[in-house]
């Protein structure tokens, strides 16, 4: 989890993401935002999302993408 806070830090270090759970809903992130931390996903932590992972649940908060890189991680 800290290296997934990391890369979201350095993506948008101006917002709180140990406490937002509405990231999508409240258009603080983007689409170039989710294609930045896609991007970063794939090359800092060996994970690729695939386009039907692509959803606001799994990028309105930390934990939720947490939860999802782990899911990916096992498959």
């Amino acid at each position: 989890m800290e290296e997934l806070m990391e890369i979201l830090t350095g993506i948008r270090p101006d917002v709180d993401f140990e406490n937002c759970t509405t990231l999508i809903d409240d258009k603080i992130l983007d689409s170039f935002d989710i294609i930045s931390i896609i991007t970063e996903l794939n090359s800092e932590m060996d994970v690729t999302v695939p386009a039907d992972q692509i959803i606001p649940e799994n990028f309105n908060s930390a934990k939720a993408l947490w939860a999802m890189v782990e899911k990916l991680q096992d498959e």
